[in-house]
């Protein structure tokens, strides 16, 4: 009896191993895919036979939507994406010192003394007194007529025989500088510099083995350049926002500098938080330069505060996601954006196709030659493309003032360290 009542309750007791769910451990959801595929490197063309070539004066050709479209189906945008991706891939976990000068070749040293005797033109054309302005400086100008006068010697110091071939490639070089009518500079000013490069190449003048070094030391000598200018001439930034939040004047030492990190060993993307890092890496490595050179320029102390998306992209696994990020960047916010395009131009060496627009079907004059304050309207296949007095411009932006002037002009009065403040 007592051994019938002992086993009844256990009889009564349920089986909870089958009645509660097995316990698992939480995953975490995996982050959100990027929807828009990782563009590769296409294969770079070989440069084209110019011994009976027809060289032209570079003009805009992109003044519609339908001429957007061409250009993106053309050999000429695989010819830009091969090239720029090219360079990229060039370096990839390679640091700025690793090419030593007497590694260079002869067209190497000889841009770079290009670069050069530019710089000393600008040293050689200081700015007039303009104290309590941030805009730009109208001496800009005069400093680009006489870059202007003296590109022709330059090009034939690099080997240019041909003084319709120096008309065609000088144009960009000239253009690189900044916009002459607005006293600006942005990515599109830097993207006429590597089409410089590109056209040189088509030439024969530059091969792909000197392409690190066109990085490494041309490339990081025209930072170095465009940073005298900035700072000489106080140029505005080309558009409201700069390069979409990353920076105000450029977008390349970031495509590059993401490749130069690609697998470091312990420099992570948090680095640019870390200004020891930034102090001792900032010449090695142009992401980490870049960065330097912004937190130089600015009056409010932070990424948060003055480069809101170079922070959020500090929060990146690997520097593979950033560079990753960066190529669809120059794909989807350069090339694809008919706002910054519509400034390209196009010559021989790097062609419009066959049924693009011409300034003189669309009426307008290049923009070199825009009269300063005047507007130019281009209904055009639903462009619309303004520059006038107030500068509210459809495609350049809101005039705003040059962070490095103002940065300067506290310095000139003596404010030494600058006010950090969240805003200014």
């Amino acid at each position: 009896m007592a051994t019938q009542n002992s086993s009844q309750p256990s009889q009564s007791i349920p089986n909870l191993k089958d009645k509660i769910p097995k316990l698992e451990p939480r995953r975490r959801r995996p982050p959100p895919s990027n929807p828009l595929p990782l563009p590769e490197t296409p294969a770079l063309p070989p440069p084209p036979d110019t011994s009976s070539h027809s060289f032209q004066v570079p003009t805009r050709r992109i003044l519609s939507t339908k001429d957007h479209e061409l250009f993106l189906s053309s050999p000429t945008y695989t010819l830009i994406l091969a090239f720029v991706f090219g360079l990229t891939d060039a370096v990839v976990d390679t640091p700025i010192s690793a090419v030593k000068d007497d590694d260079c070749s002869p067209i190497i040293k000889s841009l770079i003394n290009v670069l050069d005797e530019i710089e000393a033109l600008v040293l050689a054309t200081p700015p007039d007194n303009a104290e309590g302005s941030r805009f730009g400086n109208k001496v800009f100008r005069t400093f680009l007529d006489k870059a202007k006068a003296a590109s022709p010697a330059w090009h034939q110091k690099l080997g240019l025989t041909s003084q319709d071939a120096i008309s065609e490639v000088e144009t960009y070089l000239n253009q690189s500088f900044g916009n002459r009518t607005r006293i600006d500079y942005g990515s599109g000013h830097e993207l006429n510099f590597i089409i410089w490069l590109l056209c040189l190449y088509q030439l024969q003048i530059v091969k792909t083995t000197d392409f690190k070094a066109l990085v490494l030391k041309v490339f990081v000598r025209y930072l170095g350049l465009m940073r005298t200018i900035q700072s000489t001439y106080y140029l505005e930034p080309a558009g409201s926002h700069g390069v979409w939040g990353l920076d105000d004047y450029q977008f390349l030492p970031f495509l590059f500098g993401a490749s130069q990190l690609l697998h470091h060993p312990f420099i992570t993307p948090m680095a640019i938080h870390q200004e020891l890092t930034l102090e001792e890496f900032g010449n090695d490595f142009m992401y980490l330069g870049q960065v330097n050179f912004v937190n130089s320029t600015k009056t409010v102390k932070g990424l948060r505060w003055h480069s809101p998306m170079l922070d959020d992209i500090s929060s990146a696994k690997s520097w593979a996601k950033i560079e990753g990020g960066m190529r669809r960047m120059f794909v989807v916010e350069v090339l694809k954006k008919l706002p910054v395009m519509q400034h390209f131009l196009f010559g021989s060496l790097v062609p419009a196709v066959e049924g693009m627009s011409t300034e003189s079907e669309a009426g307008i004059s290049n923009e070199e030659n825009e009269a300063e304050g005047g507007g130019v309207v281009v209904e055009h296949g639903g462009v619309k493309h303004v520059h006038n007095a107030s500068s509210w411009g459809d495609c350049c932006g809101i005039k705003v003032p040059s962070a490095i002037a103002a940065a300067q002009a506290m310095r000139k009065q003596g404010a030494g360290e600058l006010r950090r403040i969240p805003f200014d």
